[in-house]
């Protein structure tokens, strides 16, 4: 491996595994938003499918493994996923189109600026309580 490989990814997210009770579910709401926000698909397996992002990759799976049905994103573990989504005006467009895809705004009082003033983003929970950040550029 080249040293400007290793400069790119050393410190890099390699992969996220969430481990999800309803995988047909999961992958129609994370697959739509995944597909949205240009990731591809990438492993398609009885109990997982994952989606690429350059250097990354997002698992969703259901784990014969799981020793519970539900995900308190307010218990202690993973809160949120963070994804840069491209202008305001993008984050608008994911929002709109959540809805239809198993996602429910958070923070609507405060949307878009539920991070502060000086961010513009989304926060998004779908039907088994994982909750995703859409990050709007503002620069």
């Amino acid at each position: 491996m080249g040293a400007g490989r290793e400069a790119l990814t050393v410190g890099g997210l390699h992969h996220v595994e969430v481990w999800v009770p309803d995988l047909e579910a999961a992958s129609r709401s994370w697959g739509w938003l995944l597909d949205e926000l240009g990731w591809t698909p990438y492993q398609n397996w009885p109990v997982g499918r994952s989606w690429r992002h350059g250097p990354t990759y997002l698992v969703l799976e259901e784990s014969p493994a799981l020793t519970g049905r539900t995900h308190d994103r307010l218990a202690p573990g993973l809160n949120h996923l963070a994804f840069h989504a491209g202008p305001p005006a993008a984050v608008d467009r994911l929002v709109a189109g959540a809805p239809e895809h198993g996602w429910t705004l958070l923070f609507p009082d405060r949307h878009p600026h539920a991070g502060g003033p000086e961010n513009y983003a989304a926060y998004l929970t779908d039907g088994q309580g994982y909750e995703v950040e859409l990050v709007g550029e503002t620069s």
